[in-house]
């Protein structure tokens, strides 16, 4: 009978990437759902639409925020940003905006992780106006100093009512994955 039981544990402990032994099940679909979602925040700037790409990253946010906590959450908000920084997917006119991105999907998921759970639609209302106000504010004061009057504007519209727009949205989004997921009974 001991052996069994043995056995039962040694088949429940897998490694991680890093070779950390993970001794859950829950850790592994943690580690997956973590993956999942940081390669939808990476990849939606591929598509070139701010609308999409802007509803995929921040229901991205929400999700993780629900399932992951605000750590992983943070770090699915930076790493999209730095990699498409890197990789030449933002025009050269809106990398000094990409700290205050970053700093805004940040404040998204803080608020949203504080009111979510007493109201999922006070967090997401809340989050998106106020990552929505920050955005505006900074990108009149900062596209200004790097960039010519005409370019400026363009990019302000841009930080302004289609990051409350995405938010928003992606809210939706986000509403209707938990959904199918509690549903489902899975995590």
């Amino acid at each position: 009978m001991e052996e069994i039981k043995n056995e039962q544990i040694a088949s429940e402990k897998v490694l991680d990437r890093s070779g950390a032994l993970v001794n859950s099940r829950g850790q592994v679909i943690s580690i997956v759902q973590f993956i999942a979602l940081l390669s939808v925040a990476i990849f939606a700037p591929a598509l070139g639409i701010q609308i999409v790409t802007g509803t995929l990253v921040n229901a991205a946010l929400f999700i993780s925020a629900a399932l992951l906590g605000v750590p992983a959450a943070i770090m699915i908000g930076i790493i999209p940003s730095v990699v498409s920084s890197v990789t030449g997917l933002l025009p050269a006119a809106i990398l000094p905006m990409v700290p205050f991105i970053i700093f805004s999907n940040a404040i998204l998921v803080l608020i949203f992780a504080k009111l979510y759970k007493k109201s999922y639609w006070k967090g997401v209302v809340a989050a998106s106006f106020v990552k929505f106000a920050f955005l505006s504010v900074v990108s009149s004061f900062v596209i200004g100093y790097f960039v010519s009057a005409k370019v400026a504007s363009n990019i302000s519209i841009m930080m302004s009512y289609p990051q409350l727009l995405t938010a928003l949205s992606g809210g939706i989004l986000a509403y209707a994955f938990l959904g199918v997921i509690k549903k489902t009974g899975k995590k």
